[in-house]
């Protein structure tokens, strides 16, 4: 196997997806991946609204981390680079794998201040839930991951 062979198969599948071929299921995927990460955008949105408050009653204060400026721009652009590219389907699991990561820190955030209350963590662990299944099912049939991937594997044939 040659060098540029290796290194097409690991990006193969990286961009293939994993999912149930049959048309209504990926229609299904597809509308689930786009209005999921639609509606994360506005929470990174409202985190780049109001960074200096987010950054101190969340991160430092909520969570006790340090550098809560940084991490706070880090968590917005997560959550609206993420999501875009999660509405296109490109590179879909590295940015669902970003998004699970911002959701697990709500998760604990509202673990830490509210504790096991439903609805102060319900729609967080929603999010992350959903955007797991994308980590580890790809973007799916209607994706630019499977574009890429089909012209991968037509090229290495």
């Amino acid at each position: 196997m040659t060098t540029t062979a290796s290194s097409n198969r690991w990006l193969t599948l990286l961009f293939q997806s994993a999912s149930d071929t049959t048309v209504w299921f990926q229609v299904a995927l597809t509308i689930l991946r786009v209005v999921v990460s639609f509606f994360m955008i506005h929470n990174g949105v409202d985190k780049l609204a109001d960074v200096d408050g987010f950054a101190t009653n969340v991160v430092a204060n909520g969570l006790g981390l340090p550098f809560p400026v940084f991490l706070t721009y880090c968590s917005a652009l997560a959550e609206i680079i993420g999501s875009i590219l999660l509405i296109l389907g490109l590179l879909s699991r590295p940015a669902a794998l970003s998004l699970v990561f911002t959701m697990l820190m709500a998760i604990l955030f509202h673990l830490k201040v509210d504790g096991f209350k439903i609805g102060s963590f319900e729609t967080a662990t929603l999010y992350a839930c959903s955007f797991l299944f994308f980590l580890i099912n790809g973007g799916g049939k209607y994706s630019l991951d499977a574009l890429i991937a089909n012209k991968l594997e037509s090229s290495d044939a």
